[in-house]
């Protein structure tokens, strides 16, 4: 039946068609738009299916890579400096300065108050993959310092200054915290819209992708966080906030993803991260027809024998900062996990939900979990909107 009545209205149009002069150049003309609409659904379809498939061939030797549409061959290239990039960590101390904004009537996402992914009882999580399916009235975003602690925030202020971050749970007894009795490790996968050199002194103009990993509470402070104790490679961020040791970071290489990126290109990102026990951890970012990925060795945090939840989220650009969008903005988050499983994984939060420190403006909806099926991969997803 649906056939005879798609092929009534063809014969309808047909006869319409006949009955009303048409100019040849016309009628080429609305052909040529029915091709072109239709090759652009095509090439979006295979694009999306290339990064996917891209994403999954991603090289998980140390290092940085960069791979084109339509080729899934990855190439080594050279990473860029070391990025200067230095994130806050949630803390009840950091705390205080939300809820003072919270009850200004001030929305806020992060910083203790979001959704993060948990991977099913006894499962360990090897991937997520975070991602934006619907963005809709985003026109700006601005970073801004705003109450942390007991003082404010010194994050990137300005337009467009951002960060995705995907970020793993705090892991106790890492093997990379060498026995220290309280430390944990806890890493972030991190998009940067616009990077910080490695002197710390100046913007690069480029959004890059790259590795922090953190080792809380440290070794055995002396001097209250003066003199460096941390692994090597690590820099020391100074004295616990409530251990006897110190906090410790470290960035893996950055690689180049584009010149700043505007917000209004935000649905066209996609940030995973990996853990390999005994292997390396990877960033990879797919951004329209390219994508880059960097990588370290898992025995720099241990991550892969402790990753169990995941937050994905865009907040401010480092510092505790937040980014800041326009009335009408709204976001769908998803985090898609690989774990080892089909069963569906559970939202934790919003209250006690996620581990940064930087926030964003936004009000967050509900929390939906999802099992595997066939191609797809167990997820949570939610909205976000001001």
């Amino acid at each position: 039946m649906q056939y005879v009545v798609r092929a009534t209205l063809l014969t309808s149009a047909a006869v319409l068609i006949g009955a009303v002069p048409v100019s040849s150049a016309y009628a080429g003309q609305a052909a040529n738009a029915f091709v072109d609409q239709a090759q652009v659904q095509a090439d979006t379809a295979a694009q999306a299916s290339w990064r996917e498939n891209v994403r999954q061939s991603a090289p998980r030797g140390e290092g940085c890579y960069h791979a084109s549409y339509p080729n899934l061959k990855w190439d080594k290239v050279a990473c860029g400096p070391v990025s200067g990039y230095h994130s806050s960590r949630r803390s009840s101390a950091a705390r205080l300065g939300e809820q003072k904004l919270r009850s200004s009537g001030q929305q806020v996402v992060g910083n203790g108050f979001d959704y993060a992914i948990q991977a099913p009882g006894g499962q360990l999580i090897s991937e997520v993959v975070g991602s934006f399916p619907t963005v809709s009235g985003v026109t700006s975003e601005k970073g801004a310092n705003v109450p942390f602690g007991s003082g404010e925030s010194d994050g990137i202020t300005g337009a467009n200054q951002y960060t995705l971050q995907l970020n793993t749970n705090f892991v106790d007894q890492s093997a990379a915290c060498n026995g220290f009795s309280g430390c944990l490790a806890w890493q972030q996968y991190i998009l940067v819209s616009d990077d910080v050199n490695s002197a710390g002194t100046a913007l690069t103009g480029t959004s890059d992708v790259f590795i922090q990993t953190w080792l809380e509470n440290y070794g055995q402070d002396v001097d209250g966080g003066n003199t460096n104790i941390c692994p090597s490679g690590y820099t020391d961020a100074g004295a616990d906030q409530s251990g006897q040791g110190d906090d410790c970071y470290r960035n893996s290489p950055s690689v180049v993803v584009a010149n700043q990126i505007p917000i209004t290109q935000l649905a066209s990102l996609k940030l995973a991260g990996t853990a390999t026990a005994n292997g390396t951890d990877t960033a990879t970012v797919t951004f329209g027809t390219q994508a880059f990925s960097s990588s370290v060795r898992d025995s720099v945090s241990d991550i892969a024998n402790g990753w169990t939840q995941a937050e994905f989220n865009i907040v401010g650009n480092a510092g505790g900062s937040r980014a800041d969008f326009n009335k009408g903005a709204s976001l769908t988050v998803k985090l898609a996990v690989t774990d080892g499983s089909s069963a569906a994984p559970s939202c934790i939060g919003p209250n006690n939900g996620g581990s940064t420190g930087e926030t964003n403006n936004l009000s967050l909806g509900k929390c939906t979990a999802s099992a595997g099926s066939g191609s797809s991969s167990p997820a949570i997803q939610f909205t976000e909107s001001d």
